[in-house]
């Protein structure tokens, strides 16, 4: 799969769980993909959010895992 490609899909695929993350007053956004690395940043409620792990991980980054082959993680960026 082309790179470009990939970004697609996991921009397609973020926005899938936007709208929850949304819900509880925060937001997730794609920032880049780096090394089959997808990394995201984080903004309203989620910022300083004791469950921001929880979500991330159990929520984009297996959603990720599973929709857009290759990916290897998700971490957050500053």
């Amino acid at each position: 799969m082309e790179n470009e490609e990939k970004i697609k899909l996991i921009e397609k695929t973020i926005e899938k769980v936007r709208p929850y993350i949304q819900n509880d007053g925060g937001d997730v956004k794609f920032v880049k993909l780096e090394d089959d690395i997808v990394y995201v940043s984080v903004h309203g409620a989620c910022v300083g959010c004791m469950a921001l792990d929880y979500t991330l991980k159990e929520g984009v980054e297996a959603l990720l895992l599973d929709e857009v082959e290759g990916i290897k993680e998700v971490r957050l960026v500053d």
